[in-house]
């Protein structure tokens, strides 16, 4: 049996994202270590119930800092060193980046990246956007240099990759349904007849939370019986919205906040279709939890969003950075009202068919060489 570290940039989706993951691990037999910045005690206690023992460690995800990020790596280090893991899997940019760096310093003999997306450094933009997503490019390299495996969520982001030269080979690579989603947990619900719409994620402009508010707020004006519900927090994100837009927006009437959900089950439980306007994604993991408990989605059509939605099957795919392209496609469900029924069956087929998070943990595992 391994010694094993999962290394993650935000404590809550050790267990949101992660959870299934670490229990297979300990089940199968393997000693498991998580590490993240500090966690609160509900966090660490839900992962001893695992066996999963927690550590702290400072990480900044969206600090440009270079004094931080050192310390960062030093800390990791000085972890790696002290607990000598057989495998270390890190995903989110700066564990990847500084967890690879620094299981190389340290000896770690199996290092594993998950990219989850391609984030705000590969948006292109600005100046400023262009200089990190140069920096982020060649801190990657450095890193996966080191990687026995790299795990990509969807095709688009893995020919990004390829296409920068962050890889040694098509062989580092490997292909996951994301993180897949439990159906167990969020089991299907009864969809609610009233046309109520929900959106779920950190509220940031990439999340494309400007533009589900200007759908809202076009909709509204010819269907006022609909609701739009926004769940989420401000992240401490270059594209974050500010507090000054959101409590505008709540004020207006635009939008109902529900503010950071613990458990998000009861709102898709009362939402009739989902909404992500995203500009980019890996896999988004709120449109799969909506899929399986049996709602119609409106995504995006761009890299890991599109992978989610047969068009005109489970829901509708729409251009990012649209608002208007998404509020017909809200309409279409007030005016139809059938078709949430159909989209939010095929949803669910969808999610057992290919997004069954233990399939998908099987994967991992299988790559990891710890099935």
């Amino acid at each position: 049996m391994a010694r094993v570290v999962v290394l993650g940039s935000l404590p809550e989706s050790l267990l949101n994202f992660r959870g299934p993951l670490l229990r297979a691990m300990a089940a199968a037999g393997h000693e498991v270590h998580a590490a993240s910045p500090p966690a609160a005690p509900a966090v660490v206690a839900a992962l001893a119930a695992m066996g999963v023992r927690h550590h702290a460690v400072p990480l900044a995800r969206a600090s440009l800092n270079p004094l931080r990020d050192l310390g960062t790596l030093r800390a990791l280090v000085s972890l790696f060193r002290q607990l000598r893991p057989d495998h270390l899997l890190a995903y989110t940019i700066k564990p990847v980046i500084y967890g690879g760096l620094a299981a190389r310093l340290a000896g770690v003999p199996r290092y594993y990246a998950m990219i989850t997306g391609l984030g705000y450094s590969f948006a292109g933009g600005g100046l400023k956007c262009r200089l990190v997503g140069r920096l982020a490019r060649a801190l990657y390299r450095a890193s996966l240099a080191g990687a026995e495996r790299v795990l990509f969520q969807n095709r688009d982001n893995l020919d990004a990759f390829t296409a920068f030269g962050l890889l040694r080979g098509p062989s580092q690579a490997c292909l996951t349904a994301g993180s897949g989603v439990d159906l167990a947990h969020f089991a299907p619900m009864p969809l609610p007849d009233a046309p109520h719409f929900l959106m779920v994620a950190r509220l940031l402009h990439d999340k494309g939370v400007l533009e589900y508010v200007e759908a809202a707020r076009r909709v509204k004006s010819s269907h006022p019986q609909a609701r739009f519900r926004l769940a989420g927090w401000i992240d401490e994100n270059p594209t974050a919205v500010s507090p000054r837009q959101l409590d505008g927006w709540i004020r207006e009437g635009v939008i109902e906040y529900l503010g950071r959900l613990d458990d998000v089950r009861p709102a898709f439980a009362d939402a009739r279709v989902y909404c992500l306007p995203s500009y980019h994604e890996g896999m988004p993991r709120t449109v799969l939890e909506a899929m399986a408990m049996g709602r119609p989605v409106i995504t995006t059509r761009v890299p890991g969003c599109r992978d989610t939605v047969c068009e005109g099957g489970n829901g509708y795919l729409v251009p990012a950075r649209d608002a208007e392209a998404l509020a017909k496609a809200m309409v279409r469900f007030i005016e139809t009202p059938d078709l949430a029924l159909a989209m939010g069956a095929a949803g669910r087929r969808r999610a057992e068919e290919e997004f069954d998070v233990n399939r998908v943990n099987r994967t991992i595992l299988e790559a990891m060489e710890l099935a």
